[in-house]
């Protein structure tokens, strides 16, 4: 194949990737994107994009066999509920069919080359792709790794069979009747929620001592109160020893000693994700580890002159948003645009029931830097939408320094609280105190009503509590 030269490469189309790419095309850079699989990477096609739909699927799911239970305070009524897997992870693949070839679409907009195949320095400035027709080389004055992360696998618990990751709990097209869950972050307790919700018997080991570690219990007693809701048997503490011998159980041994056998038809493992950084030659290169991710700085430029780094493989928060900023600003700087990173806070939002924001500093890590501080939460069974909405559970936290009234982090949990992540991040990032946020008029009857009262709370004066 003829040798291609660009200005720009790009490894990996994943949201970073992706993101990166385009706006590099628009301000008119010479740029290529490699990519293995689909565009969109992990987060459009096996993970963020998928899990949410099957969330969605879940709770309506629940909905409906509430009703048919007679277990609805509207007087809704539903006969015979029933779910076809096959069919709602059809309508799951339609959705992220659509938004793979959007990417490709705006990808051509912008003047960007796609090349499909697997990556591989052959030095600072060269990269053979080994594609369907061939290899193909490709050399580039400034290279962006976008490699993404991928599941931990335990050795105890290998992927395969009845052994699965994310990745084959979204392509399930029957409802597992036992579904054992290893691992209580934000991954194994979506997937778990959901299938408890579609029928599973579920099971949660998790080897600390509580779900949801990043997050505060003031944050994540709501989602345990709905994890028994639903009859999810979470055991902390514990840690698991592998599939019993006819693979029909999973094997565990709590923190007194005490010996689990729980019967599972499968096994999903959620222990966390890695970096990809083997694979794709960087043994061929010098690059600075920080750790098991690349190091990079406020620019994200790498040890090497010309590689820049992005997203999951630089370390945490392994967020897609994260990444399309990184990737937005790297592409600025290498149209010969002045940029750095500089955020204040980057929102983490876990799709539970109910679901958890959290954007800056929680009350304990401000108290850990120092500071005096003023916080003010307000709860959403004072919340006139919240209860139109049947969504009383949860609250709003606003923490703020106690001298000037800066606010430093917001947090909340509750049913829908994903789409105020914008206003707690927008808060956060322009600076604002408490002040800025009970003097702009939240409408009513809105969730969002329960920001400002929060603000209000901590400044002594709350309306509606």
């Amino acid at each position: 194949m003829k040798e291609i030269t660009c200005k720009l490469l790009v490894i990996g189309a994943g949201p970073g990737g992706y993101v990166c790419a385009i706006r590099a095309g628009q301000l008119g850079v010479d740029t290529v994107i490699v990519e293995m699989a689909k565009p969109g990477g992990t987060c459009l096609n096996i993970g963020c994009i998928p899990s949410k739909a099957i969330i969605h699927a879940a709770d309506d799911f629940a909905k409906t066999v509430a009703m048919a239970a007679g277990r609805n305070a509207m007087g809704i009524k539903a006969d015979n509920p029933a779910i076809d897997l096959a069919k709602t992870m059809a309508w799951k693949d339609g959705i992220t069919g659509r938004l793979t070839m959007g990417v490709s679409s705006l990808l051509k907009k912008a003047g960007v080359k796609i090349v499909v195949g697997r990556a591989k320095f052959r030095d600072g400035k060269t990269v053979a792709v080994e594609t369907e027709t061939g290899e193909q080389v490709i050399r580039a004055e400034n290279i962006v790794i976008a490699t993404g992360s991928a599941p931990v696998e335990l050795p105890m618990l290998p992927f395969g069979g009845k052994v699965i990751s994310s990745t084959g709990a979204l392509s399930l097209t029957e409802v597992p009747e036992r579904l054992a869950v290893v691992g209580a972050g934000y991954i194994g307790l979506e997937l778990g929620l959901a299938f408890a919700k579609l029928g599973s018997k579920v099971t949660i080991v998790e080897a600390l001592d509580r779900i949801l570690p990043l997050y505060d219990t003031q944050l994540t007693q709501p989602v345990a109160r709905r994890l028994a809701a639903l009859g999810v048997e979470v055991l902390l503490g514990t840690k698991v020893k592998g599939p019993s011998s006819n693979g029909e159980a999973l094997l565990a041994k709590t923190g007194s000693g005490e010996e689990r056998r729980i019967a599972a038809d499968r096994i999903l493992v959620t222990v966390g994700r890695k970096p990809v950084t083997e694979g794709w030659g960087r043994e061929e290169l010098e690059l600075d580890m920080d750790g098991r991710f690349l190091r990079i700085d406020e620019q994200c430029r790498t040890s090497m002159r010309g590689i820049y780094a992005i997203g999951d493989v630089t370390g945490e928060p392994m967020l897609a948003h994260r990444a399309m900023a990184q990737g937005e600003m790297v592409a600025e700087i290498i149209s010969g645009k002045r940029r750095s990173w500089d955020k204040r806070a980057i929102p983490a939002v876990c799709f539970t029931d109910p679901e958890i924001v959290s954007v800056g500093m929680s009350p304990d890590e401000a108290k850990a830097a120092g500071r005096e501080i003023k916080i003010g939460q307000f709860p959403f069974s004072a919340n006139g939408r919240a209860m139109t909405l049947s969504a009383e559970e949860g609250f709003v936290r606003v923490v703020a320094r106690a001298d000037n009234h800066l606010v430093l982090g917001i947090q909340g949990v509750g049913a829908g609280i994903s789409e105020l992540s914008a206003a707690f991040g927008i808060a956060v990032e322009m600076g604002a105190r408490l002040e800025d946020i009970a003097g702009t008029i939240h409408a009513h009857p809105t969730q969002s009503e329960a920001f400002a009262e929060s603000a209000l709370k901590a400044l002594g004066h709350a309306l509606h509590v």
